[in-house]
């Protein structure tokens, strides 16, 4: 048991914000996430776009695609926002039925920067190389909450 423990503990690449603050910060700080992504999660293959800072923010798409059939899609943003980030998106079916309310979005605050890696609350990015940008999120799903490695590979 305490090695299952230890290696949950050890291989757990999300942090909460819980009640800190989040740090001081600008886009310029996660332009390194900007690009075409494609990788393979749930069965299907996943494409992640992201556009360089541009305004007060960076935009991104995500498309999870099964048996050549469009499953869901996410649009997101990574906000300049109170001298701060914070990463918001929405899912929407194939075809682009919203999941969320049209007035409520998933949030998630900054929690800390460091050399290649941007963590916000349960959902961080890490640029693993100049052509791999891995994702890890904590999903909750039918009462199990599990983090979930995305790899992507830039094309």
């Amino acid at each position: 048991m305490f090695a299952f423990i230890a290696s949950s503990l050890f291989a757990q690449k999300t942090i909460e914000l819980g009640d800190a603050k989040s740090p001081k910060a600008t886009l310029e700080q996660v332009a390194w996430i900007a690009g075409s992504w494609r990788g393979e999660a749930f069965g299907g293959q996943i494409e992640e776009v992201w556009t360089p800072p541009f305004g007060d923010s960076m935009m991104g798409s995500f498309k999870l695609v099964n048996n050549g059939k469009v499953t869901f899609y996410e649009l997101c943003q990574i906000k300049a926002q109170n001298e701060t980030l914070i990463l918001r998106l929405k899912h929407f079916d194939g075809d682009l039925i919203g999941w969320e309310e049209k007035d409520e979005s998933m949030e998630f605050p900054l929690v800390k920067l460091e050399k290649n890696k941007a963590y916000f609350d349960q959902f961080t990015f890490e640029l693993v190389s100049e052509n791999q940008l891995n994702m890890y999120v904590v999903i909750s799903d039918n009462g199990k909450t599990e983090e979930v490695e995305f790899k992507y590979f830039r094309y």
